[in-house]
């Protein structure tokens, strides 16, 4: 009898042994990834990528909205005035997520009224692009700005996409008009984006 005993303590002693180490060497969990510079929409001039980095990318539409502790981004430029951001941001839970989500959707859709509200004079036309069916969802939007005073343009698109707890912003912007930018492409750029983050 107590040899019994002492064969099944050591057998449970050995299962927690096992489970223990098949714990401390599990793989962690993949971080999200980013766009590549290739993925971005077509330019007159080669994308560049700048090195990913902690925090959200600075954006008077989206910004102070992502949490700076878990979240990162990476900066894109071209050679002519075109720039472009993404930012990563993994939420601690599911529903965080969507309230992040939301909280930046509101963002985008403010961001024209809070525009001319700092620049007296401002003309401009927001307008919501519709959803795109990738994992939980991603939207996508347009600022479309001209100040009469300096007689410049300027066009900017967003999106925002989920997969499970983790949130991604995507934005793009050069001089010109909602006409002379790459709806289409962008839309292509945002369901990679959102695709890849796992």
């Amino acid at each position: 009898m107590n040899m019994l005993r002492t064969a099944a303590v050591t057998a449970a002693a050995i299962g927690m042994t096992i489970a223990s180490m098949s714990a401390a060497t599990a793989a962690p969990a993949p971080a999200p990834a980013f766009l590549t510079a290739k993925q971005l929409p077509a330019s007159l001039t080669p994308w560049t990528a700048g090195a990913i980095k902690s925090g959200a990318a600075a954006d008077f539409c989206t910004k102070n909205i992502a949490p700076k502790a878990s979240s990162k981004h990476r900066l894109f430029q071209t050679e002519l005035d075109t720039s472009a951001h993404q930012t990563i941001t993994v939420a601690a839970t599911e529903a965080k997520a969507k309230t992040l989500v939301t909280q930046l959707r509101n963002s985008i859709n403010g961001c024209l009224k809070r525009l001319q509200q700092e620049y007296p004079g401002l003309k401009g036309t927001s307008k919501y692009h519709g959803k795109i069916n990738v994992e939980e969802g991603a939207h996508v939007y347009s600022v479309d700005t001209a100040d009469p005073q300096v007689g410049s343009t300027d066009i900017a698109l967003y999106s925002v996409g989920r997969d499970g707890r983790t949130v991604t912003v995507v934005g793009w912007s050069q001089l010109g008009d909602l006409s002379g930018a790459p709806l289409a492409g962008f839309k292509k750029t945002t369901q990679t984006a959102v695709a890849k983050l796992y």
